[in-house]
């Protein structure tokens, strides 16, 4: 993926916010990097959640996490998550994300993204529905 094409929050087709907690901060007065997978999170559930991408009787789980450390993350204040789907499988996805404090990237990710039958507890075909959907939140620069 081309991540420099994805410099600003307004590039991504998806996007969304945290408020920052003052409960967030670690002894060196940043924000901790655990936090940093909740912020992923948020944006993460915007997508599966927000467009009801789940077929009937699944799930979505994580398979895959990388995640890289920019900058800090300094409280008080807020970040935004940006996230753009950078390719659609079977069963799966494939997400990039990147974090922004004050319009500065301080974290980005990879995250793999399975659609799990619950009972089974197996990869779970994707519904025409969810890959079509998926695949307006591309970009022609999110090409690897």
């Amino acid at each position: 993926m081309k991540t420099e094409a994805f410099a600003h929050i307004s590039d991504f087709p998806m996007t969304a916010s945290d408020k920052l907690r003052y409960a967030d901060t670690d002894r060196q007065g940043h924000v901790n990097n655990a936090v940093f997978a909740t912020f992923l999170e948020t944006g993460r559930t915007e997508v599966i959640y927000g467009e009801a991408l789940a077929d009937t009787g699944a799930s979505f789980v994580i398979a895959r996490l990388e995640l890289d450390f920019l900058a800090e993350v300094n409280w008080p204040g807020e970040v935004q998550i940006g996230t753009v789907v950078q390719d659609v499988g079977r069963s799966s996805f494939k997400l990039h994300q990147k974090i922004f404090q004050d319009g500065k990237a301080v974290a980005q990710a990879v995250t793999v993204i399975v659609q799990m039958n619950n009972e089974r507890r197996r990869s779970h075909l994707l519904t025409d529905r969810a890959k079509n959907r998926l695949n307006t939140l591309t970009s022609p620069a999110s090409t690897c």
